[in-house]
């Protein structure tokens, strides 16, 4: 049974502990933008126990064990948000060993547990300051939300109409990467 169900009873959180739990959050969020892995599990650690105390927090003042017949339903605890916290904390764990499982791997790779750059991102990334495209990047087909929108929109690299199945009108599959051409 909620601590609002009866509609008389109002929820008072402790102010306290919602103080703890913007901390706790707030830092795991800090902790996960970082590119240690050390620190991103910290941070998820941190973040998930923020999660789980904010769970108890709102499921209000700690009552009897809800089990049926043996109190009335005002005197029982709420099972719901504990069940929520047993759910986190599986969660949590797995995702701790997930990370655990990276960091060490990463570190008998390269001696360190900080993610590297991509080397894709640091390729868009240059281009992108260069104000270039990639060289697989194709001007001359138009998106499917152009064509969707205007049906009567003409691709003016080619100058034909745009069809909405992904191909130029008057190509063939072929010359798109679809294989040979069949006649019509």
């Amino acid at each position: 049974m909620s601590p609002l169900a009866d509609g008389a009873a109002t929820l008072r959180p402790n102010l306290t502990l919602i103080v703890v739990v913007a901390v706790l959050v707030a830092t795991g969020v800090y902790l996960l933008l970082e590119r240690s892995l050390a620190r991103l599990l910290l941070g998820i650690v941190l973040m998930s126990n923020g999660v789980a105390l904010l769970y108890l927090v709102i499921s209000g003042e700690a009552k009897g064990a809800p089990l049926l017949g043996e109190r009335p339903a005002s005197e029982m605890s709420d099972p719901l948000p504990q069940a929520f916290v047993l759910t986190a904390i599986v969660i949590s764990l797995a995702t701790v060993a997930f990370v655990m499982a990276l960091a060490y791997r990463q570190w008998q790779l390269t001696g360190s547990d900080d993610v590297p750059d991509d080397a894709e991102d640091a390729l868009v990334q240059r281009l992108a300051e260069e104000d270039q495209t990639s060289e697989t990047y194709d001007t001359d087909v138009s998106t499917t939300t152009d064509a969707e929108e205007d049906p009567d929109a003409v691709d003016e690299a080619a100058g034909v109409p745009v069809e909405t199945g992904g191909a130029r009108a008057g190509t063939s599959a072929a010359e798109h990467g679809g294989g040979e051409a069949t006649p019509r």
